[in-house]
This record gives C-alpha cells, sequence and structure tokens, in this order.
C-alpha cells in the first residue's frame, strides 16, 4: 500500500518542488528544458503532480500540453523513495491530467539513466533510439528584438558571415579579435581574453565597413542597429540629445551590435571650427556607458581617422582600431569569381579581370559587374536567345569603371594604417 499521498502541485510548493531538483538527478547531465522553463509552466497553471509523505514533497512530475502533444517535463523523485513505484504512480495522474487538457501523443525526452526512466518504460512508453536531438541556443531576447526594431534595426539573416566575399585578411583579423571572444565568452574568460566592447574600422570609401559590421552582427545572432546622425538630429535637442536617447534604449538590451558609419561627422576634433563640442563629449560619454555592460559591441567606422578627435581613440575606448582597405589580388579574384558565377557567365579569364582592376574597392567591382549583367540582360531580351558575358564584356566595364580610390588615397591609407591601427 503506497505511503504517500498525490494531489496537484501549486504555486505553494515551488520553492520544495525546485530544492528536490538537485537531490533528484542521477546522471547530472543537462536537462531538456531547464528549471525555469518547469517553473514557468507550473505558474502558468500546465498539468503538474506531486507526491507528499510526511507533511514534505517526495516526487513531482510536471508536464505541458502544446496542442495535442502533452510533454513530461521532469520527474522528480527524493532518493529514498525510489524504487517503490512512486514514479509510475506521478505519471499516471499526470497522463490523466495531460489527458484531460486535450493532449493525445505523451512525449518525454531524458538524459540517458535519469530519474524516471524506468518509470516512463513500467508506464507503458516506448523508448526510441533510432533518432538524433539536434537544439541551439538563441541568446537573443524578444525584447531586445523589440527594442532594436524601435531603433531602425533588427537581427541580420544568419549568413552574412559566409557571404563575405574575399577580403581574407580583415576577415580573419575580425573573426580571431571580435568575434570569437564575443561568441566563446567563457572559454576566452579562461584564458584571460578581454571580451571587445567597441572596435573602430577605418578606411578608404567603398571598401566594406558597413558590410563587416552587419556580417559581425550576423555571426553573432545578435541584433543589428544603425545609428545615423541625421536621424539623430531629428529630435528637438539635436544630435546629442538622439545620441542620449538612443544609447539609454540599448543599456536595456542583453545582445545588440550598434553601428555608426562615418562617426568623422559628429566626433571630430574639438578644437576645430564647425565641430559641436556638446556631441563629441555626449558620443564619449555614452561609449563610456556602453562599455560597462558585457555581450553588445559597438562598432565605429570612419574614412578619415585622422580627423577624429584625440580623445576618441583613446587606449579603453576602443578595444582595436582595424583598417579595411581595397582588396588585393585574392580577394579581387574570389568578388569576380561570384559576380562571373551569379551572371552565368562562361569561359571568363579571372586573371585578366584580377589584373584590370587593380585598386578597385568591392564596390567598383560591384559596379563594373552589373553594367555587365544589365547589357548581357538587355541583349537577351532583345534577342530572345540566352546572351552569356564573355572576359571582354568585363574587360570594357572594367575601363569605363572610375575607381574610387586615386594613387593618393591609397598612399594616405597607408600613412593611417601605420599611425592608427591597433590590434
Amino acid at each position: 500500500m503506497s505511503t504517500w499521498h498525490l494531489r496537484d502541485l501549486t504555486d505553494a510548493d515551488l520553492e520544495e518542488a525546485v530544492a528536490l531538483e538537485s537531490a533528484s538527478t542521477t546522471v547530472g547531465q543537462r536537462a531538456l528544458f531547464p528549471l525555469s522553463e518547469v517553473v514557468a509552466s507550473l505558474v502558468a497553471g500546465e498539468p503538474a503532480v506531486a507526491a507528499e509523505a510526511a507533511g514534505q514533497i517526495v516526487g513531482t512530475a510536471v508536464g505541458r500540453v502544446d496542442r495535442d502533444r502533452g510533454w513530461v517535463l521532469r520527474i522528480t523523485m527524493h532518493p529514498e523513495w525510489r524504487g517503490r513505484g512512486l514514479g509510475s504512480e506521478l505519471l499516471a495522474l499526470l497522463e490523466q491530467r495531460l489527458v484531460a487538457a486535450g493532449a493525445r501523443r505523451l512525449v518525454c525526452a531524458l538524459p540517458v539513466g535519469e530519474t524516471g526512466t524506468q518509470a516512463l518504460l513500467n508506464s507503458g512508453f516506448q523508448e526510441r533510439r533510432d533518432i538524433s536531438w539536434f537544439e541551439k541556443l538563441e541568446h537573443v531576447r524578444p525584447q531586445d528584438v523589440d527594442a532594436a526594431a524601435g531603433l531602425g534595426g533588427a537581427v541580420p539573416a544568419p549568413n552574412l558571415w559566409q557571404r563575405v566575399q574575399g577580403m581574407t585578411t580583415e576577415k580573419d583579423l575580425i573573426e580571431r579579435r571580435i568575434v570569437l571572444p564575443l561568441s566563446e565568452p567563457s572559454l576566452a574568460e579562461d584564458h584571460g581574453v578581454r571580451e571587445p566592447r567597441a572596435v573602430m574600422l577605418f578606411g578608404p570609401p567603398g571598401t566594406g565597413k558597413t558590410t563587416f559590421a552587419r556580417a559581425i552582427a550576423s555571426r553573432l545572432g545578435w541584433p543589428f542597429v544603425e545609428l545615423f546622425p541625421s536621424r539623430l538630429a531629428a529630435g528637438l535637442g539635436g544630435v546629442a540629445s538622439g545620441l542620449s536617447e538612443a544609447f539609454s534604449t540599448l543599456a536595456a538590451m542583453e545582445h545588440v551590435v550598434v553601428f555608426i558609419d562615418e562617426v568623422e561627422e559628429i566626433a571630430g576634433h574639438r578644437d576645430h571650427t564647425g565641430s559641436d563640442v556638446g556631441v563629441v563629449n555626449e558620443l564619449l560619454k555614452s561609449i563610456v556607458s556602453f562599455r560597462e555592460r558585457p555581450h553588445r559591441l559597438l562598432v565605429c567606422a570612419t574614412n578619415s581617422i585622422g580627423s577624429l578627435d584625440g580623445a576618441f581613440l583613446r587606449h579603453g575606448r576602443f578595444d582595436y582600431v582595424l583598417p579595411i582597405g581595397p582588396p588585393d589580388r585574392d580577394a579581387r579574384r574570389s568578388l569576380w569569381s561570384k559576380a562571373v558565377s551569379d551572371a552565368g557567365a562562361l569561359d571568363v579569364d579571372l586573371s585578366q579581370l584580377v589584373g584590370a582592376s587593380d585598386g578597385f574597392t568591392p564596390a567598383d567591382i560591384g559596379h563594373a559587374s552589373q553594367q555587365v549583367a544589365a547589357a548581357t540582360f538587355e541583349a537577351t531580351l532583345s534577342s530572345g536567345t540566352r546572351v552569356r558575358a564573355g572576359t571582354a564584356d568585363y574587360l570594357t566595364a572594367i575601363s569605363h569603371t572610375r575607381p574610387t580610390l586615386s594613387r593618393d588615397d591609397v598612399e594616405a591609407f597607408g600613412h593611417d594604417i601605420a599611425q592608427f591601427q591597433r590590434s
């Protein structure tokens, strides 16, 4: 005869039920459903039952109904009460509650050998060994997504990092210095690697600084918010007030990549005519505040790093100052290969395109390749026959494309690297 009393588990039992959790486990492995989810189901009034003996909770079974499927989220038993049929009785009562709530198919997933396994088998559950369980933890909270949307941001598509073509040197540096410490924080901390909180990307226009910023957010799976000086200035208090309000919203987010492009517009030398001292001071103050919490990254980009206020680049504000320059030969080959493949072109000599586009930025290559794509598209419409581009078509487009960067620009960029790079 049973020496326990079965009843429904209530909110009043929450403290005892949680305390029983650690005593119950026999394998020490992470449960499929975390304790927080079990508690949330209990508080929400989902089916849950308990066994009480001598005024103490000695066993629980908590479930949840999802349409016609009933989940057994947790089975716990005090060690002294195992092997007496308690688990089977708890499951039988929970099954009644789940079925009454609309469940027709009952499911439970436990670590191998965990408490409740035998009770499930005794209760008619069939064990399946022909499946593999896959799971992925998403770090972003719904309220962070909403906050990002309020600032005009969103969570980027998950494959942007893989789609960054060429720029192997820059991509490798950003991966090692920024992405890996943020995506593997525990391992980084174990090695004494500080989590980066702010990074400056500098280089000529059109080299892909914005693309890299978005790709970092995509790689991490965090919301991406771009702050535009013109949009910040729209409020009554101007840019300084807009910065304060934006960073106040960002302060409540657990994970976010914040991007400010052409930051020289609002962070120029304060001793230069036309610079707004109040805006520079507000931005400096916001960066200090932003850096106080982990799992958030500020990415600033500039085409003119020499024009930034000296205090802006001081150690302690930006962890890294990284150059993003025009693509080298390998990077240009990768960019052209992707463009040619997308256009369905045949027998194109990539080496000629790479040589002819020396000094081109990714934006320049994108412009030239689009000229070829548009020309072949129009030719196909006119002739009724699929027209495919060849090497000569691309070389013609390259010759008609004015490079974004002059030799002076490239030389100046080299000087900036020597003076400002911090990696």
